[in-house]
């Protein structure tokens, strides 16, 4: 189904736009954030009108279908572009990859699309973004939209695809106490834990943050395991060990990168590393780390090695780029 720009102004005309949210961004993240709150949304208010939107539109496609194959009645729309999707919906979500296509889609989309809307309507609209970007871009594009008259927080997520299906995800928010009190009854149909971190810009500082962990932890468990491996330990035998000692973390009791070091558990590195956090995004997380910690003059000498490290996975082993980043493993062994 594709909606018409007519069709959205009718929508608009018709005062139905309160009862509409659009969710822009439809890749492997947003897409089951997007299934689980509009599954739950129709579930509670089966009136309620939802509207996708991506820059694949074959993705958007996808999504219509199977959505509405397990929710025939659910009134679900497809929009070109974001100007549709803003005008459509009260309530615009956005899961894009990076710092570029918030920049475009709220600057050439969104905030455009505001200014043209009547006050009121602009007043009513909430834009979340749960896309781990610059904090800096964060807080100039939400400058804009606020301005216009609309509320805005930034909610990246914390918990992966798999938390995404589960609706189990972590969103870390910034922005006013207003705004994130609007935008928890949304967060909470695709996640678990809301945390209000502070001001604009304060839940990329802390997802930037934990993920600067994240992917330093990744690394020093590959070597682990690696060097476990040579001294002649069984690797379930260690992870063991590890899980249950000080080095225990994420990255070795839930994400261990040797297969069947978990035995019960089914982590990529079971499924030749697919369905994870791919090691390219990571290698853009340590980027924004390295990035903001240059500009705040604070010292990143892990991050930096270790932002070297996936650069190096990517270009030594391109195939490992969609590859979950727990896959540097194979990186060191292979040049062990």
């Amino acid at each position: 189904m594709r909606v018409s720009l007519r069709c959205m102004k009718s929508l608009e005309r018709a005062n139905l736009r309160h009862k509409s949210t659009s969710f822009i961004g439809l890749g492997r993240m947003g897409y089951e954030m997007a299934y689980n709150l509009f599954s739950k949304q129709f579930k509670e208010a089966n009136d309620s009108y939802f509207v996708v939107c991506d820059a694949v539109p074959e993705s958007a496609r996808f999504f219509s279908e199977n959505f509405l194959a397990q929710f025939p009645s659910a009134r679900l729309t497809i929009a070109t572009n974001p100007e549709e999707a803003t005008l459509a919906s009260n309530r615009v979500i956005t899961m894009l990859p990076s710092s570029p296509q918030v920049k475009e889609v709220y600057g050439q989309g969104i905030i455009p699309t505001l200014k043209n809307l009547s006050a009121e309507l602009t007043r009513d609209t909430l834009c979340i973004d749960s896309t781990t970007l610059d904090v800096t871009v964060a807080r100039e594009v939400a400058a804009d939209v606020v301005v216009m008259g609309a509320q805005m927080v930034d909610a990246p997520v914390s918990g992966g695809v798999a938390g995404a299906k589960a609706g189990t995800l972590s969103f870390l928010v910034g922005g006013t106490e207003s705004s994130f009190k609007e935008a928890g009854s949304l967060l909470s149909l695709m996640g678990l834990r809301i945390i209000h971190c502070g001001p604009s810009g304060a839940g990329l500082g802390a997802k930037i943050c934990n993920n600067l962990v994240l992917g330093v932890e990744q690394i020093v468990v590959a070597e682990a395991m690696l060097l476990g491996q040579k001294l002649g330990l069984d690797p379930a035998v260690l992870a063991s060990v590890i899980n249950s000692s000080t080095g225990g973390c994420w990255s070795s009791s839930v994400n261990n990168p040797v297969p069947f070091a978990l035995p019960g558990k089914s982590p990529p590195c079971e499924r030749d590393y697919e369905g994870g956090f791919a090691t390219a995004l990571m290698l853009k997380d340590m980027g924004l780390a390295t990035g903001i910690a240059h500009k705040t003059e604070s010292p990143l000498p892990l991050g930096e090695l270790a932002e070297k490290i996936y650069s190096q996975v990517i270009q030594k082993q391109p195939e490992l780029a969609r590859k979950d980043f727990s896959s540097v493993y194979r990186y060191l062994k292979d040049t062990a």
